[in-house]
């Protein structure tokens, strides 16, 4: 049954390459085979160029016949066929119309060639020149085996052109539906391509994608990794240049490096700093207390026939009045020097008032010096403990310096001296209790409040151990020290300067140190064999016998005699004290009137 598909022989485009063949070429040009279509139903209806001529069709047949046999390869040893020789012109009328319009760069027509045909030759047109201009010879490439061919030596032109042969249908390609047959124009003669030994074309480049090329076939020249002498100038250059760019580049770098360590820097570096204020602080800062009272500090410097020492001083009036302790101006003695430095660098001379052991207080009075300026006094009834207090002084003779501190406590009684052995040297104080560092060489010197007024007189502290230094045989602040309350070093400095003297109240009695218990007890006799309780002295005009064991004074406890000694001198002669005591087992209360005594 005709089903419109020709049902002549098939050809056969591409074979399968064959085990053992070096080299590869394409197949001869199989020739165009003739159009089989179906015949129309009426002869009369059928076009006069589809009916073929008995001389095409035997000619078909020929050429069908001929493409069935597979074409064979040519060897590098088969000479190059010659170059067909020139076709015979065929009447347009007696051509058929092919399936496919022929094509002019002879690949196969649509259809793949199958998974084992090797792939179209690699494609590289060449503008053509102009008429008379010379061509010459161009690149050959390699062969299959990477071995370069020569091009060969143009053909001659033919005699008689040809017309191209259209493109045969490859096998199993499906033709599309069947179409009215048009007239077939006749092709312009083209001139036959020679064939040119060793497959070499002067416009293609074969390949052979079974070969392995030795270089691109794009690159032309010697064969890579081929040392020249060129290049071994070229790497002596850029050696050369390289080490003297290194010999430069060491140079500026030496330069930079020497300049940056004589000079610290390329530039100079510049922190950022707050502005200098003029502002001043406020009165009841430690910065304002201490400028407030610094102006009337002085630092004494106290030489004798045997010891000298260092201390403090404030000025009291503007007479030349300075207020300070007993232990600080005993060096000098009798014949002594005392040299006055204020808080500005001026010195003077300075001379002995008065002074009291008992009490722990001096006065020494310099000449010739105006601007002095009186440090106020406070009252020391009013202070409390946690009052914030400021400590200026020279410890270790480092002058002017400021600590400061809080009350720690109130009416501490503590003795001080005693370096005699007699007691002549005894200081009895009812002392300010302060943690404001104070340090050998501050004795004297004003502990003041947030007012800058004095409110008592350093005088001593109580060291952690008995430790001597070579400045003051005493050990450094542990933050316990002690400052006799200005209302009473008020009182003495009055006497002092009035009289050269200070008075001491008594109650008229001798009392027994030794005795362990609470209280302080009355002794069974006084000095010198006389009576523990002095004829018609407070005491015995109260009725305080000997034996008698005092326990309060105005309704303080009292531990020791140290303490009542101390809370006695802590009031002025001719005050009234009330005192409980304890009489063989019984508690007794009397008032007396504080006499007076002499100081030394």
């Amino acid at each position: 049954m005709e089903d419109g598909k020709s049902t002549g022989p098939k050809a056969k485009w591409w074979s399968r390459p064959t085990p053992g063949r070096t080299t590869r070429t394409a197949p001869d040009e199989p020739t165009p085979v003739a159009d089989t279509a179906a015949p129309a139903a009426d002869p009369a209806d059928a076009p006069t160029d589809a009916i073929a001529a008995p001389d095409a069709v035997s000619a078909t047949e020929a050429t069908a016949g001929s493409s069935m046999a597979e074409p064979e390869t040519p060897t590098a040893d088969t000479p190059p066929a010659p170059a067909p020789g020139p076709v015979p012109d065929v009447p347009a009328a007696r051509l058929t119309k092919p399936l496919h319009e022929p094509d002019e760069y002879s690949t196969p027509p649509y259809g793949g060639p199958g998974p084992w045909a090797p792939a179209p030759p690699v494609q590289r047109p060449v503008p053509t020149p102009a008429h008379g201009t010379p061509v010459p010879p161009q690149y050959a490439g390699t062969n299959g085996a990477g071995i370069p061919t020569q091009p060969a030596p143009a053909p001659p032109a033919p005699t008689q052109p040809a017309p191209a042969a259209p493109a045969p249908a490859p096998t199993g390609f499906t033709p599309p539906p069947p179409h009215t047959p048009q007239p077939q124009l006749q092709q312009p003669p083209q001139q036959p391509q020679p064939q040119q030994p060793n497959g070499a074309s002067t416009q293609w480049l074969q390949y052979d994608p079974w070969g392995a090329p030795r270089q691109p076939l794009t690159n032309p020249g010697p064969p890579l990794g081929a040392d020249t002498g060129r290049k071994k100038d070229r790497r002596g250059s850029l050696l050369v240049g390289a080490v003297l760019l290194a010999l430069v580049a060491g140079g500026i770098g030496g330069g930079i490096g020497a300049y940056i360590e004589r000079n610290g820097g390329l530039t100079q570096v510049e922190l950022p700093q707050a502005g200098r204020s003029s502002g001043g602080r406020a009165p009841d800062s430690v910065a304002g207390i201490a400028a407030s009272a610094l102006p009337s500090v002085v630092t004494l410097h106290v030489s004798g026939s045997t010891e000298s020492g260092t201390g403090t001083g404030f000025v009291l009036d503007g007479s030349g009045h300075i207020l300070t302790n007993n232990h600080v101006v005993a060096p000098a003695g009798q014949a002594g020097e005392i040299t006055v430095t204020f808080s500005g660098g001026e010195t003077a001379r300075g001379e002995v008032v008065g002074k009291d052991s008992g009490y722990d207080l001096a006065v020494v009075k310099v000449t010739g010096v105006s601007g002095l300026k009186p440090l106020p006094l406070g009252n020391s009834d009013n202070v409390r403990v946690g009052d914030p207090v400021v400590a200026i002084g020279a410890p270790f003779d480092l002058s002017n310096t400021v600590t400061s501190g809080i009350i720690s406590a109130k009416d501490r009684p503590i003795t001080a001296g005693g370096e005699k052995g007699d007691g002549s040297d005894i200081s009895y104080v009812d002392a300010l209790q302060t943690d404001a560092p104070i340090n050998p060489g501050n004795s004297g010197g004003p502990l003041v409040d947030a007012d800058a007024h004095v409110i008592g007189i350093n005088s001593a502290i109580r060291a952690a151990d008995s430790g001597a230094s070579e400045e003051g045989g005493q050990a450094g602040s542990i933050g316990l020290g002690f400052a006799i309350p200005i209302n009473q070093g008020k009182r003495v400095a009055e006497e002092l300067i009035n009289t050269g003297r200070a008075t001491h109240p008594v109650i008229g009695v001798t009392l027994d140190m030794k005795y362990t218990g609470d209280g302080a007890r009355v002794g069974s006799k006084g000095a010198e064999g006389k009576s523990a309780v002095t004829p018609g002295g407070p005491g015995a005009k109260a009725g305080i016998r000997p034996g008698d064991v005092i326990t309060e004074v105005d309704g303080q406890r009292v531990h020791s005699g140290e303490e009542l000694i101390v809370k006695i001198r802590a009031h002025r002669p001719g005050d009234r004290l009330d005192l409980a005591l304890t009489r063989g087992g019984k508690d007794l209360s009397i008032s007396l009137t504080l006499g007076s005594a002499s100081g030394t």
